[in-house]
């Protein structure tokens, strides 16, 4: 995530947080290369075709959804980058649970669970079952399931999704092992 400015991040996330409204203006310009980076690995990993969303768009909505929360606190740039991160997840899965829908009839295709935690292309099919596979982690080990959304849907690093989650890159590394072969094991059991 590479920020040069992480201290003034914070200090316009909170000043916006108390109602300063000019200071979102301030703040866009500064996060919002670091949402569309984010969004452009994701939508990279779409499949051509499969998905209407452009990275662009996809910052757009995260930005609006935010901006029209009630009662909007961020306690720091990473919290700020961890919402992000699960707004633009719900935006995907939603969109690919819409596009499945319209399509009618047509199977859900299995996911390679590797190829998808790579950030290889996938259909909308594996995308609604990551999510469905990851609800069912969150119920179980909700740390686990946070270090997938981190990495995966915000392509964080090890190292950022730690700061993010405030424990160590070994824990992290370790969750991200484990979190993987339980998803595995979920998805391709059906």
């Amino acid at each position: 995530m590479g920020m040069q400015q992480p201290g003034e991040v914070t200090v316009l996330l909170r000043a916006w947080g108390n109602g300063d409204h000019a200071a979102l203006d301030r703040l866009t310009p500064l996060v919002y290369r670091e949402l569309h980076k984010v969004a452009r690995n994701r939508m990279r990993a779409e499949r051509a075709g499969d998905n209407t969303l452009q990275a662009s768009a996809l910052v757009n909505e995260v930005y609006l959804r935010m901006v029209n929360a009630d009662e909007v606190q961020f306690s720091d740039r990473t919290h700020f980058f961890a919402v992000s991160a699960r707004i633009m997840r719900r935006i995907l899965v939603d969109a690919a649970r819409a596009r499945t829908t319209e399509k009618r009839g047509s199977g859900q295709a299995r996911i390679n669970l590797n190829e998808a935690l790579d950030g290889t292309a996938q259909p909308d099919a594996g995308v609604v079952a990551l999510d469905d596979a990851l609800q069912g982690l969150e119920k179980l080990d909700p740390r686990k399931a946070r270090v997938i959304e981190l990495r995966f849907f915000a392509g964080l690093s090890l190292e950022e999704t730690a700061e993010v989650l405030s424990v160590s890159v070994e824990t992290v590394s370790r969750d991200w092992k484990l979190a993987k072969s339980w998803l595995r094991r979920e998805m391709e059991g059906d």
